[in-house]
């Protein structure tokens, strides 16, 4: 599940913009490395507060603790109206965009593929929590592959020593700015917390997820950045509109940029359901706390899932789809969630610190 949602469209798209922004090729390696340490840190801290607190609802359960149910409430609000809906909204018109390339539908055929694939991944949902994360594995297994592909270019390629430019011909650029794109591209690696009351055994499988898929994603996008460099050369990687692409055509030729198509489409899916299955967990303990939304909180004993909570979500996102998503697609959804998203993910980092005060004589199994 981790993989599958950090692991999106944007290490398709971020090398060259971090590239533009270190000085060498050691120093983009660096830059991806550091971005791997300080998702780690965060997994430490989201590791002890799944495991001292394994419930569904993962940040919405340490904020209502730490602020209280009021800014619990709120949160869960802000991820049904904002923060999960327009994320899922925003990744599927990656999706839709890529896959309008290949077959489109016409004029709004963007917002009609995102639209299908925002209600056939909820109903997949809808139906188990097997076919979920049946799903899920396929579609993180696909990325995976297809990193490995560009990896094994990179190995095999011919690039010679002159194409890359020396470090002193290239201006350094900003770092900061270049960790802005390495954690963007590192985004959504705590995204297990939330299905902490569905694993067996939190208190040692979900450390483990946080930690190990942590350390995974690192590895993969150290291995891909590399095969960039090797394949292209840093100068390259600089100015390149389309950097897999790139890699994939000293291969497959042109037919390497149907293949990019297919690979971030894939990635794209796998964000997307990554994101239903987690972000539904949220809306179910908001629902289970509060009577007023208590529709959200009931969990079908048919299909083992919580049904009202991935309907609802399903119907905010598509009406999110045709009304704000219509006006620049992507671009605008992710203005839309962004401020939102970072002030209550702040909040749940102090909330660390705050339960370790208030909580003292709650168990802390991870630690």
């Amino acid at each position: 599940m981790m993989v599958g949602i950090v692991i999106g469209v944007w290490i398709y798209e971020s090398p060259p913009g971090v590239a533009a922004n270190v000085s060498d090729p050691t120093a983009l390696l660096l830059a991806w490395a550091l971005g791997g340490v300080l998702a780690f840190i965060g997994a430490l801290c989201y590791a002890e507060l799944a495991t001292a607190y394994p419930r569904s609802g993962g940040d919405y359960v340490y904020l209502s603790r730490a602020y209280g149910s009021w800014v619990g409430f709120l949160y869960g609000w802000a991820e049904l109206l904002v923060i999960r809906t327009g994320s899922i909204a925003a990744m599927s018109f990656v999706f839709s965009d890529y896959m309008t390339r290949i077959a489109p539908l016409g004029p709004r055929s963007s917002v009609v593929y995102a639209v299908c694939i925002v209600g056939l991944l909820s109903l997949v949902n809808v139906r188990g929590v097997r076919e979920g994360t049946w799903t899920q594995n396929a579609l993180t297994v696909s990325k995976v592959l297809g990193i490995s592909i560009i990896v094994l270019i990179g190995v095999f390629s011919t690039l010679t020593p002159g194409s890359s430019p020396s470090a002193s011909s290239i201006s350094s650029g900003s770092f900061p700015l270049a960790m802005i794109f390495v954690l963007w591209t590192y985004g959504g690696w705590h995204e297990n917390a939330y299905i902490a009351a569905e694993v067996k055994e939190p208190q040692r499988n979900i450390p483990r997820s946080l930690l190990f898929g942590t350390g995974l994603v690192t590895l993969m996008y150290l291995a891909i950045n590399w095969a960039f460099l090797r394949g292209l050369g840093f100068q390259q990687v600089r100015a390149s509109q389309a950097v897999a692409a790139d890699v994939l055509s000293l291969s497959f030729g042109s037919a390497g940029a149907h293949l990019m198509v297919i690979l971030v489409a894939v990635s794209a899916l796998g964000a997307v359901n990554g994101q239903i299955f987690t972000g539904a967990r949220i809306s179910y303990a908001l629902g289970q706390d509060h009577w007023v939304l208590s529709r959200l909180g009931t969990w079908s004993e048919r299909f083992g899932t919580p049904t009202w909570a991935l309907i609802t979500q399903a119907l905010i996102t598509m009406t999110l789809i045709v009304t704000i998503g219509s006006r620049d697609g992507f671009e605008t959804l992710v203005k839309y969630t962004a401020a939102v998203f970072w002030f209550f993910f702040l909040l749940t980092g102090v909330s660390l610190f705050i339960l370790r005060w208030k909580d003292r004589e709650q168990a802390r199994p991870y630690l």
